[in-house]
């Protein structure tokens, strides 16, 4: 069983940079994929980063590119979300994700592969 302990959101205006961090717990980390996810009210959660489990990897969906990286630190058993010239359009609650992976250099974009959860964190962007 796999814990997730997501922190860095916050309030922040247009333009700015937020880190968020997710913390893993409970599992081989270097087993794991990884991925961020947002959501907002009334629509589905959508994946703005992710990482194969070595890292070798990654996505970005393309409202994000060039904005956000996503990187892992296996000495502290961590992904980061590295957040700049943030936009309105970012706010969300973002979800860490995570799933015991076979396969060195995949990357999974949808919630559905995702098995472990954090509980959320809130990023607003102001204008």
């Amino acid at each position: 069983q796999v814990q997730l302990e997501e922190s860095g959101g916050g309030l922040v205006q247009a333009g700015g940079s937020l880190r968020l961090s997710c913390a893993a717990s409970g599992g081989s980390f270097r087993s794991i994929a990884m991925g961020w996810f947002r959501q907002v009210p009334g629509k589905e959660r959508e994946c703005v980063a992710a990482t194969s489990k070595t890292g070798s990897n990654f996505y970005y969906k393309d409202a994000v590119k060039g904005r956000f990286t996503i990187s892992r630190d296996s000495a502290k058993n961590t992904v980061h979300l590295q957040m700049n010239s943030l936009k309105p359009e970012d706010t969300a609650v973002y979800y860490c994700a995570a799933l015991l992976s076979i396969y060195t250099d995949r990357v999974y974009r949808t919630s559905i592969e995702y098995r472990y959860w954090g509980q959320g964190t809130q990023v607003t962007v102001s204008a």
